[in-house]
């Protein structure tokens, strides 16, 4: 066990909590994750899993402006549905990707776990994205995504990381009930029907949950107001 996978797995947990949280220091601290990553990863012959770390740094700090100036107004970003066009777009997005990212560490590298390693970095970049714009239906992705991973790194005999991954399930799951509570408090305030005809006030306000914390610190100085990117 190295000191890479240490600090990876303790940066990791906390970048994915921040995120479930929706506290926009996910990004600063996954930046960090990322680092750790391209070193441990590339050391490891996953060299497509390294590269996506480099990615994250572009896409964490455009999630991070996202954040905290692409909501109404320029102001902060709230949780909101999945687009319906993101999903079939997602999905030849990935296909595209693994079949690229596959035929190159094939033909060009020594990659330990070539398509492993191309299916979960496509399915990595999609979600990260997703969660950049704060879609609900990211969580989705990285529970599908984390699942793969949990599986390469006990094949590439990164137990810590392993570990790691399987914690992070748990975490997804808990982003997605704690996401859908705020987009349904969200569209209570805005006066529409959060589920359709069928849902009712009182259901509506026991779901009710904060909106949005994720300025602490980094946005205007109020008071409350989170990723990716973890190493994910």
């Amino acid at each position: 066990m190295s000191a890479e996978e240490i600090i990876g797995f303790v940066t990791g947990a906390v970048c994915v909590y921040l995120a479930v949280r929706q506290n926009v220091w996910t990004f600063p601290v996954g930046i960090v994750n990322n680092g750790v990553y391209v070193v441990l990863f590339g050391s490891n012959g996953l060299y497509a899993g390294a590269a996506l770390q480099v990615v994250y740094l572009v896409l964490g700090a455009l999630g991070w402006y996202w954040w905290l100036r692409g909501g109404t107004g320029g102001g902060t970003l709230t949780v909101h549905r999945t687009p319906r066009w993101v999903w079939p777009a997602a999905a030849v997005t990935v296909a595209g990707l693994v079949g690229l990212l596959a035929w190159v560490l094939s033909t060009w590298t020594d990659a330990s776990s070539p398509w492993l390693d191309s299916v979960t970095t496509s399915l990595s970049l999609v979600a990260q994205l997703m969660l950049g714009r704060k879609w609900i239906g990211n969580w989705v992705v990285w529970i599908v995504a984390d699942v793969i991973f949990v599986w390469l790194y006990l094949s590439s005999g990164l137990w810590l990381t392993a570990v790691l991954y399987a914690g992070f399930i748990g975490l997804c799951l808990l982003g997605l009930r704690d996401w859908k509570a705020a987009l349904v408090a969200s569209e209570a305030e805005d006066g529409s029907e959060p589920w359709g005809p069928g849902a009712t006030a009182s259901g509506v306000a026991a779901q009710k949950a904060p909106v949005d914390d994720s300025s602490e610190g980094l946005a205007e100085p109020r008071p409350g107001a989170p990723a990716p990117g973890s190493s994910r």
